[in-house]
C-alpha cells in the first residue's frame, strides 16, 4: 500500500466530521492488493462497480482467512488448548479493532453477528420488547428492507405503531415535520446514515437531539457509511449502529451491532444456547454479561477475524483518504453521466452531502436490459428495487440501475460506464 499524502481540500458531508484536508493515495497501487480486479469477464477488463452490495477483498484480508484455517483453526471461549486459545485471541483481537475504529467506549459494546440484517432484528427483539400499544416507532421512507421489515414485524408484535420521514425530488429527508413525528409517543428511531440507493448521507445532529429530547433512542443503519466515511459512535451520539463486514473489504457472514453498554446490559438476549449463559438449570438461566449475551452458538470465528484484517487495512490507508476519494469520483461520475442522453438520476446531483453510490434510470430501457449490456462488456452494476423498494415507488419507477463506487475505482471506470451506456443506447435505439 501506498503512503498518504494529504492534500490541500475539504469536505464536510452532511452529519459527519469536518476536514481541514483531504488526504490522497495512489488508486492505482490499492488496485494491486484486489487479485479479482486483474481478471476479464466477457472478454474485457472487469470494471466492478457494485461495491454497495458486496465490496471485493484485499489480499491483506484473504491471507489472513488463509492463515487462520491453516494454523489456529478451533473454537473459541471453550478450550484450554493451544490452538482454541489462539482463535479466542484473534477473535476477541477483532472486536477489540472493530471497537477503536468507530470510536466505541469498550469492545464489550461490539456484538458480533452475521450481518446487519441480524443486528438491526436484535435490537428489534431485545430492545423492542419494552414497546406497548400506543408507542411509536419512526423510519424513513429509503430503508433498506431490513430497516423495515423488522419494525413492521414489531408492530404487529406489540401493537406499535410505525412512521417514517419522506423523501424529498432531491434524494433528501424531509425534516420539515421533525418535531410532530418524533414526540413524546415515539420510542425509537431508526434510519439509513448513507442510503444504498440514493447515495444520500443523511444528517445525525438534529434528528438525534429531538429524540434523545422526547426520551427515544436513536438506531442507525451505517451499512453504507461505516466502509466509506470516518464513523465516530462518541461524535453521532447515536444509541445503536449496525453495519456489515462484507460490504468494507471483510468476508461475507460477519455484521456488527454497537450499542451504549447500558442499554445492553438491560436487554434480554436475541438468542438462547451456548456460551451466551451465566449459570444453566433445568429450572431457571442466567445470562453472561454483553456482548457474550448476544452471541449464542459457535460464532462466526474467521469471519471475524478477517474482519479485523480488513478493518487495519482501512485504517491504515484512512478513512478520510477514503472519503474524499469516492467524493472527487462521485463528482466525476455526475458529470461524465449527465452528457449521456435520457439518463435521470435519483438522488442529489451534486457531491456534496452524497456518497459514491449513484441510481439512474434510462428513458425506454428497462434496468435489467442496462444490466445486461453492461456485463457483455465487462462492466458490473445492479439492477432492480435495490431492497429500497419503497424509495422506488416514491420516485415513480419500478426499478433502478446502480453504480457504487469504493476505495479502488477509477476514472477510467467511470469513463468505461459511460461508453457502456451509449452502448446500452444504441442496442435499444
Amino acid at each position: 500500500m501506498t503512503e498518504i499524502v494529504a492534500q490541500p481540500g475539504s469536505w464536510v458531508p452532511s452529519g459527519m466530521p469536518q476536514f481541514d484536508e483531504a488526504p490522497r493515495y495512489d488508486v492505482r497501487l490499492i488496485r494491486e492488493d484486489f487479485p479479482i480486479l486483474r481478471r476479464q469477464v466477457n472478454g474485457h477488463p472487469l470494471v466492478y462497480l457494485d461495491s454497495a452490495n458486496t465490496s471485493q477483498k484485499p489480499r491483506q484480508v484473504l491471507d489472513v482467512l488463509r492463515e487462520h484455517y491453516e494454523r489456529h483453526n478451533a473454537n473459541v471461549a471453550r478450550s484450554v488448548h493451544t490452538l482454541g486459545t489462539e482463535s479466542t485471541t484473534a477473535y476477541e483481537a477483532a472486536r477489540a479493532k472493530v471497537a477503536a475504529f468507530i470510536g466505541a467506549a469498550s469492545p464489550d459494546e461490539i456484538v458480533f453477528t452475521k450481518n446487519s440484517t441480524e443486528a438491526i432484528n436484535l435490537v428489534a427483539h431485545s430492545f423492542g420488547v419494552r414497546l406497548r400499544p400506543g408507542d411509536e416507532i419512526v423510519i424513513s421512507e429509503m430503508e433498506h428492507h431490513s430497516n423495515i421489515v423488522p419494525w413492521q414485524l414489531l408492530c404487529e408484535r406489540t401493537g406499535a405503531t410505525l412512521r417514517w420521514f419522506r423523501i424529498t425530488d432531491d434524494g433528501r429527508l424531509d425534516l420539515s415535520n421533525l418535531e410532530e413525528l418524533v414526540n413524546e409517543r415515539t420510542r425509537l428511531v431508526s434510519y439509513v446514515h448513507m442510503s444504498n440507493i440514493l447515495g444520500t448521507i443523511n444528517p445525525t445532529s438534529a434528528i438525534i437531539a429531538r429524540a434523545h429530547e422526547v426520551g427515544a433512542k436513536v438506531l442507525l443503519d451505517c451499512s453504507q457509511s461505516v466502509p466509506h466515511l470516518p464513523v465516530d459512535v462518541a461524535a453521532l451520539d447515536a444509541d445503536f449502529i449496525a453495519f456489515t463486514g462484507h460490504k468494507m473489504l471483510g468476508p461475507t457472514g460477519i455484521g456488527v451491532l454497537w450499542g451504549r453498554y447500558d442499554l445492553l446490559a438491560d436487554m434480554p438476549p436475541f438468542l438462547g444456547g451456548g456460551s451466551m449463559i451465566e449459570t444453566v438449570t433445568l429450572e431457571k438461566t442466567t445470562y453472561a454479561l454483553p456482548p457474550t449475551r448476544f452471541e449464542a452458538g459457535t460464532p462466526p470465528i474467521a469471519q471475524a477475524i478477517g474482519l479485523g484484517a480488513a478493518v487495519d487495512y482501512l485504517a491504515h490507508l484512512g478513512m478520510p483518504a477514503i472519503a474524499g476519494h469516492e467524493r472527487e469520483l462521485a463528482a466525476y461520475a455526475l458529470e461524465a453521466m449527465a452528457t449521456v442522453p435520457g439518463l435521470r438520476i435519483f438522488g442529489p446531483a451534486i457531491p456534496a452531502g452524497r456518497g459514491g453510490t449513484i441510481s439512474f434510470a434510462l428513458d425506454g430501457i428497462h434496468p435489467h436490459d442496462v444490466g445486461q449490456v453492461l456485463d457483455s462488456l465487462g462492466i458490473q452494476v445492479r439492477v432492480g428495487h435495490h431492497c429500497a423498494r419503497p424509495t422506488c415507488v416514491r420516485f415513480g419507477v419500478p426499478a433502478m440501475t446502480r453504480v457504487s463506487f469504493y476505495l479502488y475505482s477509477t476514472t477510467d471506470e467511470v469513463d468505461a460506464l459511460v461508453r457502456g451506456l451509449e452502448q446500452v443506447r444504441k442496442v435499444f435505439s
